[in-house]
């Protein structure tokens, strides 16, 4: 099994998600907001996280999901992407792990697929761990 990635000591970041957010356009943060919720939500053993200026949710510290804001949408990111079943074809990028799905202000998006992401990344983390 390979070893996995795990954030701890000087990679973590003295960042609040208010801090963050108030960085953020006004539009995407609530979206943001919520999307970092499901994450932290997952169970217990989720611990939130930064690193780079980014809010991430960790089991352990290995990261599986994280939040990202851009000029015009929120990145739902997911660190072994690559490797979760995507249904609904929602997950972009083309690395060798991460994939991201892209929610933007006033559109529509499959809400149920993207928590149901978020899901399967937490017990899939949890999977590689123990």
């Amino acid at each position: 099994m390979e070893k996995l990635f795990q954030y701890t000591g000087k990679d973590l970041q003295n960042i609040t998600m208010d801090e963050w957010l108030t960085s953020k356009s006004l539009s995407l943060r609530p979206i943001a907001s919520r999307w970092f919720d499901e994450i932290k939500n997952c169970g217990d053993d989720v611990q939130d996280i930064f690193h780079d200026g980014h809010p991430i949710g960790c089991v352990d510290h290995a990261p599986f999901a994280y939040v990202d804001a851009y000029s015009a949408h929120i990145n739902v990111g997911f660190f072994y992407g690559a490797f979760l079943p995507d249904r609904f074809g929602l997950l972009e990028g083309s690395g060798k792990r991460m994939r991201h799905v892209k929610i933007r202000p006033n559109e529509p998006c499959n809400e149920s697929a993207i928590a149901a992401l978020i899901e399967t990344a937490y017990e899939d983390i949890k999977r590689r761990l123990y």
